[in-house]
């Protein structure tokens, strides 16, 4: 059981204690993130992306899996760097795949979709922080904006 919103960690590219918003409404996860650029190592293809938010400025790199059009909560599509990596929620560790957007103008760095969240989790959208019992008193934080991803 998940709240509507809960702290899950992205252990593959080092961040833990992520407000997110979980969204049975989205398909696609997405994380709050800069894309810086995209290369191939072994031959396959990776991006390094930066994440702002709050006290956190952090540089990771992962495994490109799709570049995909994804329409965001406007009504726009966009095209999106999809990454795949473990997440974790409560007790939970899983991977998941998560687009790279700017959310900016959202309240959280992270939304959790339904395809994440699909024969894991029930959602009790009545309540917050059900796998994250200390997280009661944490607000939403300010995320700053250094640009939209670029595909």
């Amino acid at each position: 059981m998940v709240g509507w919103r809960e702290l899950v960690d992205l252990p593959g590219i080092a961040l833990t204690g992520i407000p997110a918003k979980i969204d049975t409404g989205a398909r696609t996860s997405s994380l709050h993130a800069r894309v810086l650029e995209s290369f191939e190592r072994g031959g396959k293809p990776f991006v390094r992306f930066a994440v702002d938010w709050d006290d956190i400025a952090h540089e990771g790199e992962a495994v490109q899996v799709d570049m995909r059009g994804i329409t965001s909560s406007n009504g726009e599509t966009q095209k999106r760097y999809v990454i795949k990596t473990p997440l974790r929620i409560g007790g939970h560790e899983f991977r998941a795949e998560l687009s790279l957007a700017d959310r900016s103008d959202m309240q959280f760095p992270m939304l959790i979709g339904r395809t994440a969240l699909r024969r894991r989790f029930v959602v009790d959208a009545g309540h917050s922080w059900l796998q994250s019992p200390l997280a009661s008193s944490i607000e939403a934080p300010a995320i700053r904006s250094k640009g939209a991803p670029t595909p």
